[in-house]
């Protein structure tokens, strides 16, 4: 197995500061970063924190910045670096450090409790639900996402704008409100709740100009912004514009006692 020493800069601190600290390490064939971070700990920084579980690119844990760009760090291979190039780790920009390469990724959370859960229709039960296999298949691709949370902290929405951030629940939520509204059994409508009206009114949908940043990082491949965000885009505004809808809207809207 052969062997050389890297370069590496690792940010270090916490929420009231930091800044680079400069490492050389060895790196093996094969290994990932996340292999040499753990090699830092062992040998030079016992203290370094870092977030990680499965090491197998499944659980979405060890997001962070590599030279700038989120990545998993157990999934980005030394391999698609040169030998002479110094490799930078951050933590996700979008979020508060709590420390070193550890952020507080709570508003993704919150996010999530704001979407409302799947609706089931009251005339099917358990075990009676029928769909056609290409509704299937769209659902599928959004549920492999591991919350890995890099499609939000790469959204300049979110990642340049703190401010945004209460009124704009990011792509990976929006991509959860598209599934939800894609999905042929949803009784949503029914139960009197608009996905379509409260993606644009309560989770931001207006604020993405799809940029297709967010597709870009999704380590699993997921076409965020063409399966998910536009469609969802295009479902909302045939729902604003369509003239029944609004007829519909103008009658209920009548003063009462109006002749």
């Amino acid at each position: 197995m052969s062997s050389y020493e890297a370069r590496f800069k690792v940010w270090r601190g916490d929420a009231e500061g930091g800044g680079l600290e400069d490492f050389g390490i060895e790196v093996n064939d094969g290994e990932v970063v996340l292999d040499i971070i753990h090699r830092i700990q062992a040998t030079q920084a016992p203290d370094l924190a870092v977030r990680w579980n499965c090491k197998a690119g499944k659980c979405g844990s060890c997001s962070a910045e590599i030279n700038g760009r989120p990545r998993l760090l157990c999934m980005t291979r030394m391999s698609v670096f040169t030998r002479e190039e110094t490799i930078t780790v951050t933590p996700l920009r979008a979020f508060p450090v709590v420390r070193d390469l550890v952020t507080d990724v709570g508003f993704n959370y919150m996010k999530a409790r704001e979407v409302p859960a799947f609706v089931p229709p009251e005339d099917l039960g358990p075990g009676e639900y029928r769909m056609m296999q290409e509704d299937v298949d769209r659902s599928q691709e959004f549920r492999k996402c591991i919350e890995c949370f890099l499609c939000q902290d790469t959204c300049h929405v979110v990642r340049d704008h703190e401010e945004n951030k209460t009124a704009f629940a990011g792509p990976r939520f929006l991509m959860r409100v598209a599934e939800l509204d894609m999905h042929p059994l949803d009784a949503a409508d029914e139960s009197g709740l608009d996905r379509k009206k409260t993606a644009q009114d309560e989770h931001g949908l207006g604020y993405c100009n799809i940029t297709k940043c967010c597709t870009e990082v999704c380590p699993e491949g997921i076409k965020i912004t063409d399966n998910a965000l536009i469609p969802l885009k295009e479902r909302a505004v045939d729902r604003k514009y369509d003239p029944l809808v609004w007829l519909g809207d103008k009658i209920r809207r009548r003063p009462s006692g109006a002749v």
